[in-house]
């Protein structure tokens, strides 16, 4: 089960930018330190995210900083807005936060404040959660997603020991988003280009392609849109054998929904995988 900020009342911290770097075209890596860090842990997980905190234009909210407060005394249309993003990299001995955003031009909330933010600009979050790590004791690891699961495959891959067998498939929208990984483990990284392609379609095109691994010896990884990721997890658990507990699919997002909105029907989806899994 994943490990999720509380909904009333999660920890709150407090962060400044020390560092802002261009990955590719549309991935800005943004880095977080500074004294409100000095609590905060994370590791345990690969898939650590953390929630950042934009608050709405002309509101103020009182301090110290109190979202439990927020969410009692003010209207919802008045609470700060929240994205999700993966920790790609957290330095406990540096306490320095590593964040991977990926940006469409000007629309959203994060993507433009990536591109405008500058060092010494704070920014609040609420975090980690976080469900999955791999098992070293696992001989073969399938890591499948699109841009906004990179974060969490290539901070997998980097963890995984030598000797692991990892195959990872990672949807692009073309050869410039692109980037290198380092692991010790016996790992080879598809990069499909999407060329303005639908989402997913790529990918479950060489999933399906693939070899399948021995399912009692695979641990998969499944996250992106959500579309594509229940394709997929259909695929894992019905044809490949895959067993619920050696999998991990969630959808990061939805085609056709801002994050406010997938948020929302969120529930009713991971309800109707569940019922996929329990059917007869």
């Amino acid at each position: 089960m994943a490990e999720r900020p509380g909904r009333r009342n999660p920890r709150v911290t407090t962060a400044r930018v020390l560092r802002v770097d261009r990955l590719t075209p549309r991935m800005t890596r943004v880095v977080l330190g500074g004294p409100g860090l000095a609590g905060f842990t994370a590791g345990r997980f690969t898939d650590h995210y953390v929630k950042l905190l934009f608050p709405v234009p002309g509101v103020a909210y009182p301090e110290p900083f109190d979202l439990r407060r927020i969410r009692d005394e003010l209207p919802r249309d008045r609470w700060p807005r929240t994205r999700t993003y993966t920790v790609r990299r957290w330095d406990a001995e540096r306490r320095e936060l590593s964040v991977d955003l990926l940006h469409h031009g000007d629309k959203g909330l994060a993507g433009p404040w990536a591109v405008r933010v500058r060092p010494g600009d704070a920014i609040r979050f609420a975090g980690p959660g976080g469900g999955y790590a791999p098992d070293p004791a696992v001989g073969h690891h399938l890591l499948a997603g699109d841009e906004t699961a990179w974060p969490a495959v290539a901070a997998t891959l980097e963890r995984l020991p030598p000797g692991v067998r990892a195959v990872a498939y990672v949807e692009v929208a073309g050869p410039e988003e692109e980037q290198p990984v380092t692991t010790a483990a016996d790992a080879t990284v598809h990069w499909l280009h999407r060329n303005g392609g639908r989402v997913g379609d790529a990918l479950l095109r060489a999933v399906r392609d693939a070899p399948a691994p021995p399912a009692d010896d695979v641990q998969a990884f499944v996250h992106g849109e959500a579309g594509f990721v229940r394709d997929l997890r259909r695929l894992l658990r019905t044809e490949w054998g895959v067993p619920g507990e050696r999998l991990s699919a969630s959808g990061y997002w939805r085609l056709g929904q801002d994050e406010d909105g997938w948020q929302a029907s969120k529930r009713d989806w991971n309800r109707s995988i569940e019922e996929e899994d329990t059917a007869p």
